[in-house]
């Protein structure tokens, strides 16, 4: 059987303080010497699925053609399922278990074109257990199809109407402000929004942002330096999305916000300036020694 492909791309929440992921390489090059593992992260927080389908939803289209392999599965060893998914009628796949973890992904490549549950245990390691399905299930039906060994010899096929779906929120009006919600914070601290730039044109340069008892007036610019100073910044990221950012600093660190905030933007006020509030503080003479 002629190889297919010779690139999978690994996602997980395992970490690489334990030896899983070296064993899910490990597993794949048995199998199917030929692939080249691009390990696209493996810090997603634990069991966050959420996190990890917006992970691949924001890289899914810049990834290399073959298989993707995602596990960020809290229920390992229980009733759900564990898939491979066909995207663009062949063109790719992708492995992972059936808890919304593939869904942005998926409709991201244009919706399912053919699916099934992972079920022929000729095409799986025996398990020793049920909790390490990335290394006993999920690796081998990878490399498998990477051999070329068609979809349907891995298991029974499922209508794809029954996958579970991804749950993204989205933006909505609300007394004149939009109400966002912070979906991901990167590592320099930048707070991408689920805000397309256009929803927030008709506010102009300057927005005022609210979250909880907290009120800021960000200036709109196109990178990070053009943010002043100690100014909040919005900047349309790497992905097109709004991000609330500041220059070299970290916006979730210094203004409090963390992934799952809800934030309005809306129209400044005449009162709302562009920099921090002050603190007040109370200057008194020092006493002699």
């Amino acid at each position: 059987m002629a190889p297919r492909f010779d690139t999978i791309t690994f996602l997980s929440d395992y970490g690489t303080g334990d030896e899983f992921v070296g064993v899910v390489h490990s597993v794949i090059r048995s199998i199917a010497p030929h692939v080249t593992v691009i390990d696209l992260t493996h810090d997603v927080p634990p069991h966050d699925v959420r996190a990890g389908s917006l992970t691949l939803g924001r890289a899914v289209q810049y990834l290399c053609p073959g298989v993707v392999l995602a596990v960020v599965d809290p229920g390992v060893g229980t009733a759900r399922r564990a898939i491979a998914v066909e995207v663009g009628g062949g063109q790719s796949y992708l492995v992972g278990p059936d808890n919304g973890l593939l869904a942005s992904a998926v409709a991201i490549c244009g919706g399912v074109t053919a699916a099934v549950e992972l079920t022929s245990t000729e095409h799986q390691l025996p398990a020793p257990g049920a909790t390490f399905a990335g290394r006993d299930v999920f690796a081998p039906a990878a490399a498998h199809l990477c051999n070329g060994v068609p979809l349907h010899e891995l298991g029974t096929p499922i209508d794809p109407h029954t996958l579970r779906p991804g749950l993204i929120p989205l933006p909505r009006e609300e007394d004149g402000a939009i109400v966002a919600e912070v979906l991901w914070v990167d590592r320099y601290g930048n707070c991408q929004l689920n805000v397309d730039p256009d929803e927030v044109a008709h506010l102009g340069d300057r927005v005022q942002l609210r979250w909880g008892d907290d009120s800021r007036t960000a200036v709109r610019s196109d990178t990070y330096e053009g943010i002043d100073g100690a100014t909040v910044g919005l900047v349309t990221d790497s992905y097109g999305m709004l991000a609330i950012c500041m220059d070299r600093r970290s916006a979730a660190g210094e203004l409090g916000l963390a992934v799952g905030t809800e934030v309005r933007l809306l129209a400044p006020g005449d009162d709302d300036g562009p920099g921090p509030r002050a603190q007040p503080i109370t200057l008194t003479p020092r006493s002699p020694r």
